[in-house]
């Protein structure tokens, strides 16, 4: 296996907070300092979820505007990928896309509901509709999250009515309680419903993350680590930063003689427009905590 690949780098999330590990970034600062550190690890796409000062997730514009001007105020040009989820069901329907008026490159589309611990992640079809063409008029290409097998089946429906177009970029989310599970016989499944040249990675919660990484590398798709979905460097042992998770896997890739791809080079491998560097950042100014 040759073919380079693209770490991407989940810093946060918008579950768990200091209780669960000192070492995860709950304000906008920390978020800033973890995703750059992870940046020059070796990680190109950054995943990015809001959080307000004292953590609370959120899907706030202004705390998005606030965090991705201060990782370009850092000089780190990785593609930044920002969550239109619903910030721990804090948020609902299309105010979870506000942060397309910032125009990202990438952004997430999660492609179906699913049983969230005890509440249901809801995105009813006629909702990824409007999520559709939301992203199509912002200019962000979807990056399509998948919790289970019948959320490709949405994504290729959509792609059908041409709300989504070629080529569809998937992210499969395996181990969530209530989604598909951290298997290889899971993943090889889900992979083989998308088109010939659709381009996927897994998201692989707690300790799936490093074997679901091997089988990413080793298949030929790209890789997402991150303290958003595991805490753990190994059983028992915390890990200490983002840039601890991407730096074992640019080893592992390797390795296994993949070529790890910097951010423009992953850029043309996503097919993203290049960003509009002097109009898009000057429209997110930071806000003031």
């Amino acid at each position: 296996m040759t073919d380079p690949i693209i770490i991407q780098a989940a810093v946060t999330g918008s579950i768990g907070g200091s209780d669960a590990s000192p070492h995860l970034p709950l304000t906008p600062e920390r978020i800033v300092e973890e995703a750059v550190s992870a940046s020059r690890a070796g990680a190109a796409v950054i995943h990015v979820h809001a959080r307000e000062p004292d953590g609370t997730p959120t899907q706030s514009r202004e705390r998005y505007a606030q965090i991705v001007a201060g990782i370009r105020e850092q000089g780190c040009d990785a593609v930044l990928n920002l969550s239109t989820g619903s910030a721990g069901g804090r948020a609902h329907g299309m105010e979870r896309a506000a942060l397309l008026d910032l125009r990202p490159e990438l952004a997430s589309f999660d492609c179906g509901s699913v049983n969230f611990g005890d509440r249901v992640f809801e995105n009813p079809y006629p909702f990824l509709r409007d999520l559709a063409v939301a992203f199509r008029e912002a200019g962000t290409a979807p990056e399509i999250e998948c919790f289970d097998a019948s959320h490709v089946m949405e994504a290729l429906r959509l792609r059908e009515e041409d709300l989504l177009t070629d080529p569809l970029r998937f992210q499969f989310v395996l181990g969530l309680r209530g989604g598909a599970p951290a298997t290889i016989e899971q993943a090889l499944y889900m992979k083989s419903l998308i088109p010939p040249d659709a381009i996927w990675s897994i998201c692989a919660l707690g300790r799936s993350q490093l074997a679901m990484n091997t089988l990413c590398i080793i298949g030929g798709g790209h890789v997402r680590t991150g303290l958003e979905d595991n805490l753990y460097f190994r059983r028992g042992e915390l890990a200490e930063s983002n840039a601890q998770l991407v730096t074992r896997v640019v080893a592992l890739a390797d390795t296994l003689q993949r070529r790890v791809l910097n951010p423009e080079e992953a850029r043309d491998v996503l097919a993203l427009r290049k960003a509009h560097r002097g109009s898009s950042h000057a429209a997110s100014p930071t806000v003031a905590s």
